[in-house]
């Protein structure tokens, strides 16, 4: 099956165009949309809100914050669009308090998931790595795991989607974008 990786800035359209692609993938399917968002306040609850509403109402939601893979491995429906692994980061970080061994045992159990997956698959995820370097350190740790979680994401992926100002481009399919280090 198809595993595609959808990142880009924040409000960059990247979620709407995972939708998009898994709408696609789902013509015929049951499609799953995995939720990793925490409703943590009034602002977040009305973000969850909107994207609910502009999701399809036959599509099933699950919300959860840690274990994507267990959902997965569950194969109850025939496409999942997980959005997001920054938000599914977060919750470890902080919900889990893990440790960097910990963050990479996560990683590695999600990467062969997706890479012995028999499902179609849309992942969604930021790109911070553009910016400015974080003044403290656990913000810099945050954007250094999320580097390394998107990197290993992207490289077990069929596409690689960069979605800028609502444009997508699958940067996989660019020449010289694809190398083992």
């Amino acid at each position: 099956m198809t595993v595609s990786f959808v990142t880009g800035g924040a409000r960059s359209g990247k979620s709407r165009f995972a939708q998009y692609l898994a709408t696609n993938m789902g013509e015929g399917k049951t499609v799953c949309f995995v939720a990793t968002a925490p409703a943590v306040d009034d602002e977040m609850m009305e973000r969850i809100a909107r994207h609910q509403r502009e999701r399809p109402v036959d599509w099933v939601t699950v919300e959860e914050r840690h274990d994507v893979v267990k959902v997965l491995d569950e194969r109850r429906h025939d496409v999942y669009l997980i959005d997001c692994l920054s938000l599914l980061l977060n919750n470890w970080m902080y919900d889990l308090n893990l440790t960097e061994e910990v963050f990479h045992d996560l990683t590695q159990r999600l990467i062969t998931c997706l890479s012995n997956t028999e499902l179609d698959v849309v992942l969604v995820s930021n790109e911070l790595g553009l910016g400015l370097v974080p003044a403290d350190a656990l913000s810099r740790q945050y954007r250094d795991w999320l580097g390394w979680l998107n990197q290993a994401v992207a490289k077990v992926a069929d596409s690689v989607h960069l979605v800028v100002s609502g444009v997508a481009i699958d940067v996989k399919q660019l020449p010289g974008t694809t190398w083992d280090f």
